[in-house]
């Protein structure tokens, strides 16, 4: 097995040429590869209903030469952010109760506001009207709040885009950007790679920074302003609820802000919107 193959590859690689314990073994790893990373030898074992010889056996076949090796390699993976590797055995076979998700939800907003003075939000949302021009970035599960916050400041601002659209590259915006701009940057995991490049570019351009990510992305010291929003959950899935409520805040320090150029606009949107019978 080549060695720089991620962890979760070899499983998956191996799986067809593996015997029936192995096997049920490496299915049992593939949908709860946290669980390596987490325990012994002879707790995987417990947990999968297999001996820890076949578990010696099954980490052979993955081409690593101990069970310590291996599981470095799954902790080191769990570090991009997958939900398999956050997800556990127990987890699944438990339903999470309402109030475990709202509680959970509360203290995600209170963590994620308590590290976020009201002066960063008031001077974002100044620089936010202030700009020639607006650019937001969101990929993956990072481009509906891009989307949102765009589609909601569209009302006081002009000049605002998410980018890339359909079918564009990064560098037919890239190389728009000025120093007067605003870039407003989710980046929740998991982060593709080229976020490092793209970041590098806009420092370049000298445009000021709006950084939102969740907690486990290193603090950014190029960008203006880092917000970062706890994103945990009782369940296998992120819980967004810190991300949402700071789209609404800035949206909502914008629209005030704004003042009377703001409502003034506003206003001759709902005459549009009334006069073409949209809505």
């Amino acid at each position: 097995m080549p060695k720089d193959r991620s962890f979760l590859f070899r499983v998956r690689e191996a799986l067809p040429d593996l015997h029936p314990a192995e096997k049920r073994l490496g299915e049992f790893v593939c949908d709860f590869p946290g669980e390596l990373a987490s325990y012994s030898a002879q707790e995987l074992a417990a947990l999968a209903h297999v001996s820890k010889a076949t578990v010696t056996r099954f980490i052979q076949r993955l081409g690593y030469d101990t069970y310590e090796e291996a599981r470095r390699h799954a902790r080191a993976e769990r570090q991009t952010g997958s939900r398999l590797f956050l997800a556990n055995s127990t987890d699944a076979s438990s339903v999470q109760s309402v109030k475990a998700h709202i509680a959970q939800g509360i203290a995600n907003l209170e963590a994620t506001f308590v590290s976020i003075p009201d002066s960063q939000i008031e001077a974002a949302a100044a620089a936010i009207l202030q700009a020639r021009k607006v650019w937001v970035i969101g990929f993956r599960s990072s481009q509906p709040f891009a989307s949102y916050l765009q589609w909601q400041l569209t009302q006081v601002i002009e000049n605002i885009s998410v980018i890339p659209g359909a079918g564009q590259t990064m560098g037919e915006h890239l190389v728009s950007l000025r120093d007067d701009d605003v870039v407003v940057f989710f980046a929740m995991r998991r982060r593709i790679a080229q976020i490092d490049a793209i970041i590098d570019q806009i420092r370049r351009s000298k445009s000021s920074l709006l950084y939102v990510t969740d907690e486990s992305a290193p603090f950014e010291t190029s960008a203006t302003w880092h917000f970062q929003c706890q994103t945990l959950a009782p369940g296998p899935l992120f819980n967004h609820t810190s991300v949402m409520a700071l789209c609404h805040l800035l949206i909502t320090r914008c629209l005030e802000k704004a003042g009377v150029e703001g409502r003034t606009r506003l206003r001759n949107i709902e005459a549009l919107n009334e006069g073409l019978d949209e809505l």
